[in-house]
């Protein structure tokens, strides 16, 4: 005969039949300690909430003027503030290192004589459209490289040694090639800037977790489609800084390309004035140049590429570091 007795938080058996005796002791959680439990799932639920949630504050407009603004404008006077000591001192020569007054009044007669903007923009619209046709190349044999073995085992390393090539190598046979035109312009920017967008894209897609591949494929989408709709938005970071490191290339390519082929047919462009005030001996020119290259190179980082990765690092809820 077995009977049972039950008392808090625990049940005894007895069994006598065989003359032994066992007990069975079961624990009966409290009512608190379950309320306890459901408690901190509730709390991680809505921690883990907390960190798929995107943290966004509108900022002020004083933070951003000491956050964005300030800091560039205390580095250029901190620069200029340096450069005119080293005058003042006469560390050197005044042809060597002119006073930054006579850079300025270099700028005011290009801008009085109206060629600044004409000189700036025979630099910028070859740079964005020789950028452009690079992209158009780059993207899909960034595709290709990263997702066929063989090709990428045969031009994985091309690029990257191209890559790796100083863009004024390629300037030279550029001009045996094709003569002193746009044309050489173009070829010159397109073997630079290339293999960088190649090489951001082929880095960007060989981060994408194959998990995704295979939900794809599972959905249905294979080849172009699967492209279209799961590599190249997963691999959008990476693929962004491919181009913004294009960019560079192209603006670097193209300033090699003007300042070592010259020719009345191609224009005055940024590279060409640079040359020009070399060959005048004139530094305040030659300076000049070197800051309007400089200048509208970061320009156009800011005004186009750094929008961009803003809004794909957004997307992904990674705010902090596109900060």
């Amino acid at each position: 005969m077995a009977s049972s007795k039950t008392t808090r938080g625990a049940a005894a058996e007895r069994d006598t039949d065989g003359g032994t005796e066992s007990v069975r002791e079961e624990a009966a959680a409290p009512t608190g300690e379950g309320e306890s439990t459901a408690g901190d799932l509730a709390g991680l639920e809505a921690g883990l909430d907390a960190l798929d949630a995107v943290q966004t504050k509108r900022v002020s407009p004083a933070e951003v003027l000491v956050q964005k603004v300030l800091p560039p404008i205390v580095a250029v006077a901190v620069v200029l503030a340096l450069w005119k000591v080293l005058v003042l001192a006469k560390v050197t020569d005044d042809y060597k290192l002119p006073d930054p007054g006579l850079v300025w009044d270099a700028l005011r007669q290009l801008w009085l004589r109206g060629e600044l903007l004409d000189i700036i923009w025979t630099s910028v619209s070859r740079g964005l459209f020789g950028f452009l046709i690079a992209l158009v190349i780059a993207t899909p044999l960034g595709l290709v490289v990263a997702r066929v073995r063989f090709i990428r085992a045969g031009l994985g390393p091309i690029l990257s040694g191209l890559q790796s090539l100083p863009s004024v190598a390629w300037v030279p046979p550029a001009v045996i090639w094709l003569g002193l035109n746009d044309q050489m312009m173009y070829t010159v920017i397109l073997l630079g800037a290339v293999p960088s967008i190649a090489n951001g894209l082929v880095a960007g897609i060989d981060q994408v977790p194959p998990l995704f591949l295979r939900a794809g494929r599972t959905l249905g989408a294979r080849g172009l489609v699967s492209a279209r709709h799961i590599l190249l938005p997963a691999a959008l970071p990476g693929y962004v800084a491919g181009l913004k490191q294009g960019w560079a290339f192209s603006w670097r390519s193209l300033m090699a390309a003007e300042i070592i082929a010259k020719s009345p047919d191609l224009g005055l462009g940024l590279g060409q004035y640079l040359e020009n005030q070399r060959n005048n001996s004139d530094m305040a020119g030659v300076l000049l140049g070197i800051l309007l290259i400089l200048v509208v190179g970061i320009a156009i980082e800011l005004l186009i590429f750094a929008p961009i990765e803003r809004r794909v690092l957004r997307s992904r809820g990674l705010l902090a570091s596109a900060r």
